[in-house]
């Protein structure tokens, strides 16, 4: 797979095959694409906490907020939920910010799991002070990003801005979902 057919496989989903197995070994793995990948000042100040048990998944899972363009629905179904979670941290004792180094380094996952048949969510809406009590996360490790993984379950496609320019994905009667995207041209100005 080309690098071109990688980015475009790589979609954000939100339902899952649970059944399907997430060894930890398969997280370590994409964390290792993450932790080879560039970092500002080379300081290296991300840290990674993984989980693919069921029961901590569960208690990541609550934390979560799911899909803000799709109102009437809270999230995956039983059945339907990830098999693993990256929670990406930014170790305080080391760096002052953390840069682009969270962007790089979810991408950089990201891809290793589209390359591997598997997909993800990156979330920013977590319940941050929850999700540290439940992981028992150190107060110097701000939380800044929750990656979750698995074996999509729903077709996801690219589609141009509709005419009104509205960037808000959405689902059809059939279950697949919608990510308009501004063009080529749109997106260059010189």
């Amino acid at each position: 797979m080309n690098i071109n057919e990688l980015v475009r496989k790589n979609r954000t989903y939100r339902r899952f095959y649970q059944d399907y197995p997430l060894d930890r070994s398969i997280l370590r793995e994409l964390v290792d694409l993450a932790r080879l990948s560039s970092t500002g000042g080379n300081l290296q100040s991300l840290k990674y906490f993984l989980s693919s048990e069921p029961e901590q998944n569960a208690q990541i899972f609550t934390t979560l907020g799911w899909a803000g363009y799709l109102k009437d629905w809270d999230g995956p179904e039983e059945g339907e939920r990830p098999g693993g979670y990256i929670v990406v941290l930014f170790d305080q004792n080391i760096a002052k910010i953390p840069y682009w180094d969270h962007g790089i380094a979810a991408q950089s996952i990201l891809l290793g799991a589209a390359e591997k048949g598997l997909g993800g969510c990156q979330f920013g809406n977590v319940r941050k002070d929850e999700l540290r009590r439940v992981l028992g996360i150190a107060e110097h490790l701000e939380i800044l990003l929750v990656i979750a993984l698995g074996r999509p379950k729903e077709e996801v496609r690219l589609v141009s801005l509709a005419p009104d320019g509205s960037i808000k994905y959405y689902r059809d009667e059939a279950g697949i979902h919608y990510v308009p995207k501004r063009s080529l041209d749109d997106i260059i100005i010189g």
